[in-house]
C-alpha cells in the first residue's frame, strides 16, 4: 500500500466523521427493542487493511453456529471489552488475534470510526481501522470462526455488490440492505460500519 495514501486515510479519519447519517444507509430499517436482560457492554472490532494481488484487502469472519443472537453472522474480527484491555483498541487487537491468528505486533491502528449501538444485545461497538505492510498469515480459531472472507476495496465499493433482500427480524418481514461478497451477505451493524468506512475511502480518492 502507498504510504502517502495511508497518511491521507489517517487524516480523513481524524476529521469529523460522516457518522450516523451515512451508517443509516445500511441500517436494517427496523427499530429493535433494547435488551433489558443484558447489561450495557462495549466491544471493539478491527477493520484491517493489507496489500494483496495489487489491491487493498480487508478480512471478515463467518462466526460459528452457537446458541446466541449473532450465531453464524458475518462480522469484523473483534469482541467484548475486558478490564485487562484498558483501551477498546486493545480489545479489537486482542480479539482479532484470537479469532484470526493475525500477528498484531505487525498491525498499526490509524484511526477510529463512529460507534454503532446494537439494541438486541445492548452493546456499543467501537470500530478501529488498522494497516499492515503484508497479508497476515491467518490461522483462524475453528471454535469461533467457520471461515474467513477476504475482499478488496474495489469489491466493496462496486455498486453491483450493494443489494437488498427480505429478512425476517423478530415478527417482521423487512427489506434489508447488505453487501454481497461472493454470496456472503454482510448486513446489520457490520454493514453500517462499512458504509461509513467506504464513504471515507471515497474521500481519499478525490
Amino acid at each position: 500500500m502507498d504510504n502517502a495514501w495511508i497518511s491521507r486515510l489517517a487524516e480523513e479519519l481524524a476529521k469529523p466523521l460522516p457518522g450516523a447519517e451515512v451508517q443509516l444507509r445500511m441500517s436494517p430499517g427496523v427499530k429493535r427493542p433494547v435488551s433489558t436482560d443484558r447489561p450495557l457492554r462495549q466491544s471493539g472490532v478491527l477493520l484491517l487493511l493489507y496489500p494483496l494481488e495489487g489491491g487493498i484487502y480487508t478480512v471478515f469472519i463467518k462466526r460459528s453456529e452457537y446458541n446466541g443472537i449473532h450465531s453464524g453472522q458475518i462480522s469484523l474480527p473483534g469482541g467484548m471489552f475486558e478490564k485487562g484491555d484498558r483501551l477498546l483498541r486493545n480489545t479489537a487487537l486482542r480479539e482479532a488475534k484470537e479469532e484470526t491468528g493475525m500477528p498484531i505486533e505487525e498491525v498499526r491502528v490509524i484511526g477510529q470510526l463512529t460507534r454503532v449501538f446494537i439494541p438486541v444485545s445492548n452493546v456499543h461497538v467501537f470500530p478501529f481501522v488498522a494497516v499492515t505492510s503484508k497479508r497476515p498469515d491467518f490461522t483462524p480459531d475453528t471454535n469461533e470462526v467457520q471461515y474467513l472472507i477476504e475482499t478488496n476495496l474495489d469489491e466493496l465499493l462496486n455498486p453491483i455488490n450493494h443489494k437488498r433482500k427480505i429478512m425476517q427480524i423478530a415478527d417482521l418481514s423487512v427489506e434489508v440492505p447488505f453487501y454481497d461478497i461472493r454470496g456472503n451477505h454482510i448486513w446489520g451493524a457490520t454493514a453500517m460500519i462499512l458504509s461509513e468506512f467506504l464513504e471515507i475511502i471515497r474521500r481519499t480518492m478525490c
